[in-house]
């Protein structure tokens, strides 16, 4: 299966798996995409990932274990893919994004890797904003 946007894809899935309450989310293994599951789970919005290596398959798989609230609450309220690849969004460090009034996070790739908009804040780095998270 070809996909044009593979992160608009993984944040498909994660954003469908998290509304029917499932615990798990499978997703075809990609470095940039492993990179998004450390941000998120650095910032608590999934317990943990893991890279599955399935003989019979030619990919890898990444296995991201959403979290959830203790009376079932969503922790991940929604996720919006910004940076498209028909239409790229850069910003430089003075006027990064905040999300929700600074209650969700910004993802941005930096020259210096992936991080949230505060991390970008506190180093002076901007980049492409690739998705919001709340």
């Amino acid at each position: 299966m070809y996909v044009t946007d593979p992160i608009a894809d993984m944040l498909t899935r994660i954003r469908n798996a998290n509304m029917a309450y499932h615990e798990i989310v499978d997703i075809p293994m990609s470095n940039m995409k492993h990179r998004i599951a450390r941000v998120l789970k650095d910032e608590g919005y999934i317990k943990n990932f893991k890279v599955i290596s399935d003989p019979g398959k030619p990919y890898q798989i990444l296995r991201i274990y959403l979290n959830y609230g203790p009376n079932r609450e969503r922790v991940i309220q929604g996720l919006r893919r910004v940076s498209k690849p028909g239409r790229r969004i850069y910003v430089n460090s003075r006027d990064l994004p905040k999300v929700m009034g600074g209650l969700g996070i910004a993802i941005i790739s930096t020259s210096s890797g992936l991080m949230t908009d505060v991390e970008a804040r506190k180093k002076g780095l901007g980049g492409e904003v690739l998705c919001y998270v709340w």
